[in-house]
């Protein structure tokens, strides 16, 4: 694990990403990508291949992996992925520990909101499928398939809330959850067993975890 030092003395918010760090759906991103893919005679991924090419803005990441929007607009394979990944969504558990973990921030007193890249109301629905819904003070996603605003979404969200950002910690998977942290103004872990590998998450001093088990031992210390 990668060390900084934490700006802040004791925490009282934390912010969670959804996919990826709380939900583990990165076989069934990788599938729902695969099936655009072979019907372009494009190259499939593998999980190696996707960890290291996924990125925000989405955008970038279907030209990562080879698409020409010259021959065909970002949006017609982006809703294409939307179809597949929610007839797959499904499939999707939660990660192992996340309840044991949630349940002990939650008793400890600690405020959690969810703040995800996936348009809100599709958001909210997986949240209360999977049973999580009760630990959480507000779940908040964007308003479109695209994932274009989660900055913005989250500047909202803290302003709304009124939520002190110096006691306030970001959990992601991704650089953009770092990215997003330091937009806003807060700190940030970042969780490796989702959507881009360990070796990207932990540039630039990262502070960089294994397992969501190891991020609670981490706040608790905070």
């Amino acid at each position: 694990m990668s060390n900084t030092k934490s700006k802040n003395q004791q925490i009282t918010t934390i912010i969670w990403d959804w996919n990826g760090t709380l939900i583990n759906d990165t076989s069934i991103c990788i599938e729902a990508m695969n099936q655009l893919l072979v019907i372009r005679n494009m190259q499939l991924l593998n999980k190696d291949i996707y960890q290291e090419k996924f990125t925000f803005p989405v955008k970038d990441y279907y030209e990562n992996i080879g698409f020409d929007f010259k021959k065909e607009p970002f949006e017609k394979p982006a809703l294409e992925f939307i179809d597949n990944y929610h007839a797959l969504l499904p499939n999707a558990k939660l990660f192992n520990e996340v309840n044991t973990v949630l349940a002990g921030l939650k008793h400890a007193g600690y405020k959690m909101i969810i703040l995800s890249a996936m348009e809100e109301e599709s958001l909210k629905k997986s949240v209360n499928e999977l049973g999580i819904g009760k630990y959480f003070d507000a779940i908040v996603g964007i308003n479109n398939h695209f994932a274009k605003s989660k900055i913005e979404r989250g500047k909202f969200i803290i302003k709304q809330m009124d939520i002190e950002l110096s006691s306030t910690i970001l959990i992601g998977d991704t650089l953009h959850d770092k990215e997003v942290a330091d937009e806003i103004g807060c700190n940030c872990i970042l969780v490796a067993n989702g959507h881009q590998s360990h070796s990207r998450l932990s540039i630039n001093g990262n502070v960089v975890s294994h397992s969501l088990s190891e991020v609670s031992q981490l706040i608790a210390k905070m």
